[in-house]
């Protein structure tokens, strides 16, 4: 379990990133990309990428030759530029103890061009750099727009959460198993952290490339950022994908019904006019609503006895892109 530890300071300075962030979407997509499994939803995904990925953007793999890649990778500008400046600015004590830290006990040998940063040669911070900018084009590019349109409404969406129920309330409701304890957010994880926050804040970074639990970025000195799943969660389809190739991808992660249901809301219908049109009973109908609305796809509201079902900006712009 993660336990981050808050002040009234850090309360008032919790915020939304009101951007995408190019290199922090770039390494959950590589995350996502190298992790094992989930083949029906992420294999074909995975495969093109891994024939598409220039050989430019090959030491990148060198950065995480057994988990977790360094912290001075972890960047959360708004501007690719930027953020491989940001990585060029990494103060050189990091850098030496983060390549130290992902090589300890690696039993193979450390590649040059890692020693070389390690040292901080100029040569070494280039190909970073080169790697870098090859795979944000060759992954992230062709989607990035939709990313964009996306974290819009993510954005959007939790803004008026915040406005109407306070940001405790955002907090909890932000991933499956988050509890807010008095002045203490409590994460579901893998192993156990306290992290105090002291006055430095929070920031959540919405990502659309993965599923898994929250990752967290603690360096000192700046706010604690913490990447979170957003929406499905599903591969992306790239700009001008047309076919049935986005609808297939869809279907297989929200299922065949919930789509059906996002299809039809392109016009307002209450619950039993959907349970007609797709030939299930109300309750089913009703539970897959209730699935819909916690991943912010739609919204339901209470029309006298009728409760009237419409879609979100994030489902229209999830259907279109898939259509």
């Amino acid at each position: 379990m993660i336990r981050i530890h808050f002040t009234a300071a850090d309360f008032a300075r919790v915020r939304f990133a009101p951007r995408p962030a190019p290199l922090q979407e770039l390494n959950v997509a590589l995350m996502r990309m190298c992790l094992p499994g989930d083949a029906p939803l992420y294999g074909r995904w995975r495969r093109r990428l891994l024939r598409s990925l220039p050989d430019a953007a090959g030491p990148l793999r060198d950065l995480a030759p057994a988990g977790p890649a360094p912290a001075f990778i972890d960047v959360f500008s708004d501007d690719l530029k930027e953020g491989l400046d940001t990585v060029r600015a990494a103060r050189p004590a990091l850098v030496r103890a983060e390549i130290e830290r992902v090589y300890a006990g690696h039993p193979g040998p450390t590649p040059l061009w890692i020693r070389d940063l390690h040292h901080g040669g100029a040569d070494a911070w280039r190909l970073l750099r080169r790697a870098q900018h090859t795979a944000f084009v060759s992954v992230l590019a062709p989607v990035w727009p939709l990313v964009q349109d996306l974290h819009q409404g993510e954005f959007t969406r939790h803004a008026l959460a915040v406005a109407e129920h306070g940001i405790a309330a955002a907090l909890t409701e932000l991933v499956p198993g988050a509890r807010l304890k008095e002045e203490v957010w409590e994460l579901d994880g893998p192993e156990q952290r306290e992290i105090e926050l002291r006055g430095r804040g929070l920031v959540l970074q919405p990502t659309f490339h993965w599923s898994g639990r929250p990752l967290l970025a603690d360096l000192p000195g700046h706010p604690l950022y913490v990447t979170y799943p957003a929406g499905p969660g599903l591969p992306l389809p790239p700009a001008g994908a047309g076919g049935t190739g986005g609808d297939d991808v869809l279907a297989a992660v929200l299922g065949r019904t919930r789509l059906d249901i996002l299809l039809l809301l392109a016009e307002e219908h209450t619950t039993s006019g959907l349970a007609g049109r797709l030939g299930v009973s109300n309750a089913t109908a009703s539970a897959h609503t209730a699935a819909l609305r916690g991943a912010g796809l739609i919204t339901t509201v209470r029309a006298g006895r009728a409760v009237l079902h419409r879609r979100t900006a994030l489902g229209a712009l999830l259907v279109r892109h898939a259509s």
